[in-house]
């Protein structure tokens, strides 16, 4: 079956994006724990007793081409610092969503982010040639929509009652966008940060 995401190593000055593997669960682990970031009511980051799943769940989602996972390596340590995705994926429209991305505590905050999301975004549209990116985070997740606004990603609205989680508790999804239009301008923002930040 010909698939439209396929497994790739990106690569940037802090992080490398790569291929997420069952065998990452330990370093995975071990980067959640920084934090106990499973502990966030409003995020869905793997702990001890749901990290298998987790992985294979998103593996699962891989080989039907809805998702491509990668582990985030720090590259001053070489170590697994999180983990993050492109996820409902629409190859007959071109449009992928950038999402489910965590990070040790240690790390947030450092440009990894940002690095992270300008590597995947790059890849998206000069690559995957999609038309639009979209990024999803709980209403009360306010440091990510904060970080999404910061990228350059334009707030299109919320689904309200969007989803039950893993607590029971139905969740308000807000929903970003960047379009294909947008990406030069995004692109130019995003590595005048990068630029400042490394010099």
């Amino acid at each position: 079956m010909q698939t439209w995401l396929n497994p790739i190593v990106l690569e940037g000055t802090l992080v490398k994006l790569i291929p997420l593997e069952m065998s990452h669960i330990p370093a995975l682990l071990e980067a959640a724990s920084d934090g106990k970031l499973w502990e966030l009511w409003y995020t869905s980051v793997p702990s001890a007793d749901t990290v298998e799943r987790y992985v294979q769940a998103v593996l699962d989602e891989q080989k039907a081409d809805l998702a491509l996972p990668f582990a985030i390596v720090e590259k001053a340590t070489g170590d697994i610092v999180g983990s993050t995705r492109y996820l409902n994926a629409d190859s007959r429209n071109k449009r992928v969503e950038i999402g489910a991305t965590w990070y040790a505590k240690r790390t947030q905050r450092t440009g990894i982010n940002t690095e992270c999301k300008y590597l995947l975004l790059t890849h998206a549209f000069e690559t995957l040639n999609t038309i639009a990116v979209e990024f999803r985070t709980h209403f009360h997740n306010h440091p990510s929509r904060n970080a999404i606004l910061r990228l350059g990603a334009k707030q299109e609205g919320i689904i309200r009652n969007h989803r039950i989680d893993h607590n029971g508790l139905i969740r308000d999804t807000v929903i970003f966008s960047i379009l294909d239009n947008e990406w030069p301008v995004v692109k130019k923002s995003l590595e005048f940060k990068m630029q400042k930040k490394y010099s």
